[in-house]
């Protein structure tokens, strides 16, 4: 069998790497799913989302002239499937961070980063003999 780009295969998944997984499709050929093809958010470990002998279904991407085979799973994903795993402790900010508008996103990090900020100086401050620690002395 021919594998065709822009083609949707099913395989197995032969072995993980901690750049993606390879993926035995049919008629013996091997492919490989980089990380950033794996899932729509952002994947640290390719072993959070496929493990070996899962079958997965995969679009060809690319077939180069030494014959090394490009795969996606994210481009087969409808965006409303594009989730983290349910035990990824990301899940929940992903959901609540999908709703708001820049505006109000860019607002609530300045306002937290701030927050960030003011605690570090004053617990650097104190460390240093700052203003802090000046008081104590006297």
């Amino acid at each position: 069998m021919s594998i065709q780009v822009g083609s949707v295969v099913e395989g197995v998944v032969t072995g993980i790497t901690n750049f993606g997984a390879f993926v035995e499709l049919p008629g013996g050929k091997v492919g490989l799913i980089h990380i950033s093809e794996v899932a729509d958010v952002y994947v640290r470990d390719v072993k959070d989302f496929l493990k070996e002998q899962d079958r997965v279904k995969v679009k060809v991407l690319s077939v180069d002239e030494r014959g090394k085979i490009g795969l996606s799973i994210k481009q087969l994903q409808e965006p409303s499937t594009r989730r983290p795993p349910a035990n990824d402790s990301r899940r929940m900010n992903y959901r609540h961070n999908a709703s708001g508008t820049f505006e109000d996103k860019l607002s609530k990090f300045l306002k937290d980063s701030d927050e960030r900020l003011t605690d570090l100086k004053r617990n650097t401050e104190s460390k240093r003999g700052g203003r802090g620690a000046a008081r104590r002395a006297e």
